[in-house]
């Protein structure tokens, strides 16, 4: 798995030479120092002035870090509520999840079903016994059917 943090430090330092100097201003300079030491100097990005941010190709990484930049030291009070909000009600869904696929009980639950089911299917699968008759056995049962006898 590819470490994309240091191509990502480079978008971001590049981005932010296009956002105004006062909402750059707001976001400390030890962070912004360091993206600056943790970038990538090779990676080329360039920021495409004709198209919107949305529409720029960032690495999921760089919008992941423009996210929290945003959510961290740009965004209204009101904004940060609804923000923080959104993230415990994800965050909360998530557990709700984990909780109802790692349930302790349904695991022992689904193994005891499980254990049933297998003995049923074993019990179904066991030879039938085969009662072994005699020779003289299968000449009296042959006459009889012969002679329509009993």
């Amino acid at each position: 798995m590819e470490d994309n943090y240091p191509k990502a430090y480079k978008e971001v330092i590049e981005v932010l030479k296009y956002v105004p100097e006062e909402s750059v201003n707001k976001i400390p300079q030890t962070i912004i120092d360091t993206f600056k030491a943790k970038m990538d100097e090779n990676w080329n990005f360039e920021v495409d002035i004709n198209k919107s941010f949305e529409e720029q190709e960032l690495l999921g990484e760089t919008k992941a870090i423009f996210a929290n930049i945003f959510r961290d030291y740009w965004a209204t009070p009101y904004q940060k509520e609804r923000i923080e909000a959104k993230e415990k009600y994800d965050k909360q869904k998530e557990e709700e999840e984990k909780k109802a696929k790692y349930n302790s009980d349904n695991i022992f639950y689904k193994n005891k079903v499980d254990i049933k089911v297998r003995k049923e299917e074993s019990n179904n699968n066991l030879p039938i016994e085969v009662k072994k008759e005699k020779f003289y056995e299968k000449i009296i049962i042959f006459f009889k059917k012969v002679l329509h006898i009993g």
